[in-house]
């Protein structure tokens, strides 16, 4: 079997299971999920969809977050951890979307990758589930799996990003991502996963090391 076939098997398997692309974080506006995102450094989707239920009820605009003050916003985000940050970085993204974008979050990667907060994952989950630009966003189930499978030998983000453009097809960049993270969270667990259950273990060698062990 060689890599292209290997690939071709992995994408179909995760087709079946998981199905198409689909966003874990609750969102209505562009905005909403720029925020969300932004929150959800180091921390659950569970958890961000937690807080932004109450979030969004309260700051219903980017205005309302630009002129938020700190320490409130850092007092309404504080389970998400990170949160004095997280809140600093949110009132400077906001304030940066109104004076030069007029509110409206960009769909350009340097200008989103401008905003406070706001790395190439972020913007590529913006750009992939508000603006349908194929995107490859790179996150720790994203990392640790592709790892496993062989995908990419890089532990830097953005290098596992430009390493995954090159082999998977274009239809499925935005779909990767969230299909490996319901895996990474039903099957290949950081800390136990469970190759014995596993429907992607013909393809993967470093699951078939763990396994071994």
């Amino acid at each position: 079997m060689n890599q292209k076939q290997k690939l071709e098997g992995i994408l179909a398997l995760l087709d079946e299971h998981y199905g198409p692309a689909k966003c874990y974080l609750h969102h209505e506006t562009a905005w909403q999920l720029l925020i969300a995102t932004i929150l959800s450094a180091q921390c659950t989707d569970d958890r961000v969809n937690m807080v932004t239920k109450d979030l969004f009820q309260k700051y219903q605009s980017v205005k309302d977050f630009a002129q938020a003050k700190q320490q409130e916003l850092e007092k309404d985000i504080h389970s998400t951890g990170f949160y004095h940050n997280k809140a600093k970085n949110i009132i400077a993204c906001c304030q940066k979307l109104l004076s030069e974008y007029d509110g409206v979050v960009p769909s350009d990667i340097e200008k989103l990758t401008s905003l406070a907060g706001v790395g190439r994952k972020t913007a590529n989950v913006i750009r992939g589930n508000i603006f349908g630009i194929p995107s490859v966003v790179v996150d720790t189930h994203v990392k640790r799996v592709s790892n496993l499978l062989g995908l990419t030998k890089n532990q830097d983000p953005v290098k596992i990003e430009f390493d995954l453009m090159k082999i998977l097809p274009k239809d499925h960049w935005i779909s990767f991502n969230t299909q490996v993270i319901a895996h990474g969270r039903k099957v290949c667990i950081a800390r136990r996963p469970q190759c014995q259950n596993c429907f992607l273990y013909p393809y993967c060698d470093g699951g078939k090391k763990l396994y071994q062990k």
